[in-house]
């Protein structure tokens, strides 16, 4: 009964910790650019635009490093299991090995495929820039 009520306080402790992260993120971004610090001086379809488009310019890279890595780690778990199937052929099926095998060769040349995708495509003249929102009107009679 205690660790029902101990893992179930620990969730709701770990849900307001995120709770109040995000708030406070939250609050922490929305002073905008303008003056007075009242909030909403720079928050407009723009800037938001804006910003999205900047902050995932590194995530290519971040993607990259996390297919290598977990290509790697898919590859060596593969390794093992295999090794245990050598040791005990009853206890491990061969596909195992084989599944992980594959699946991390896979992560592991996909920045390669992705690298010949966009050198075959070509990216000059292809930038893509935030969208801008002129005006809006919402006129109501």
């Amino acid at each position: 009964m205690f660790k029902k009520t101990h893992k179930t306080y620990n969730k709701l402790g770990a849900l307001m910790v995120a709770g109040m992260v995000a708030g406070m993120s939250t609050s922490a971004y929305a002073g905008g650019t303008g003056t007075g610090g009242g909030g909403g001086g720079g928050n407009n379809f723009s800037s938001i635009a804006s910003n999205i488009t900047t902050s995932i310019q590194n995530l290519p890279g971040l993607l990259t490093a996390l297919s290598y890595m977990f290509g790697i780690l898919l590859g060596v778990l593969g390794v093992m299991k295999i090794k245990d199937h050598v040791e005990n052929p009853t206890q491990t099926p061969l596909k195992d090995g084989a599944i992980r095998l594959a699946a991390g060769g896979a992560l592991f040349a996909l920045p390669i495929l992705f690298e010949a995708m966009f050198n075959t495509v070509g990216t000059q003249d292809m930038d893509v820039d935030a969208a801008k929102l002129n005006k809006m009107n919402f006129n109501v009679s």
